[in-house]
């Protein structure tokens, strides 16, 4: 196994308009752990896994990926990404079939029609996140949990290395919750790294190694989880980030 980190940010600051969300933060991903990141909304857990992907650009410091700076990386086909807002896939004139096929695009060394091992790998997604039976369905028909799953199931179909989550636990009910947890178990058994961003854990919670906590864009805790970490810390003002304003949903990893 490669002794470099899944991923690394290395005195990173990152700026929202005027405002310093990540002031000279550092952290490695080591291969294979699950992390959680937790803290407070606008407390920059979700800036960070975009700075990690190049989504935000950084004003100061280094990231790397599987070892390699940002801007060599063309591995896109080792991660996998779901975005917290489901705009990236509510508007979209497709089928959920077709959504989740569309994460194999990562993959393709030229523009290609989509492959039998491509579809058998979209059926597999579908049926791990209980969505086979809405295959044929117009993802702008779903409810919002239905959304999430679609995404999730994007993110999985290439079972990813690298599997970075922004709140995908927000809108699963207790059951799907569940199943999502036995699949992040599965992965997690393969080798992959998983970082996710969350406010509690909840039927994950068995499978984190490690907690990255946040707090005003610095890191506050690094280390094993606890549950006085798993909260929305109401009392702290957040920074303010803008909303939707960081261009995500359109980012490079499908």
């Amino acid at each position: 196994m490669s002794a470099h980190p899944a991923g690394e940010l290395e005195g990173v600051t990152v700026h929202l308009g005027k405002f310093e969300v990540l002031p000279s933060v550092s952290v490695a991903f080591r291969r294979g752990e699950f992390v959680a990141l937790l803290g407070p909304n606008g407390s920059g857990k979700s800036t960070l896994i975009r700075s990690l992907l190049g989504v935000i650009p950084v004003s100061a410091g280094r990231v790397r990926l599987f070892g390699a700076a940002l801007q060599q990386f063309r591995q896109w086909g080792k991660i996998g990404y779901v975005p917290q807002r489901f705009g990236a896939v509510s508007g979209v004139p497709a089928t959920v079939e077709e959504v989740v096929l569309s994460g194999r695009i990562a993959l393709a060394k030229r523009l290609r029609s989509y492959t039998e091992p491509d579809r058998r790998a979209a059926a597999q997604a579908l049926e791990e996140l209980d969505l086979s039976e809405l295959a044929d369905r117009r993802v702008s028909h779903l409810s919002g949990g239905q959304q999430q799953r679609v995404l999730i199931a994007r993110a999985l179909v290439n079972e990813p290395d690298l599997l970075l989550l922004d709140e995908p636990l927000s809108n699963l009910d207790v059951e799907h919750q569940q199943d999502f947890a036995k699949t992040l178990q599965r992965l997690r058994e393969s080798g992959s790294t998983v970082i996710l961003v969350a406010h509690a854990l909840g039927a994950v919670e068995k499978l984190v190694d490690r907690a990255v906590v946040l707090e005003q864009g610095r890191i506050v805790h690094d280390g094993p989880p606890s549950t006085e970490h798993q909260d929305d810390h109401a009392h702290h003002v957040p920074l303010q980030e803008p909303v939707g304003g960081t261009g995500a949903d359109q980012h490079r990893i499908h």
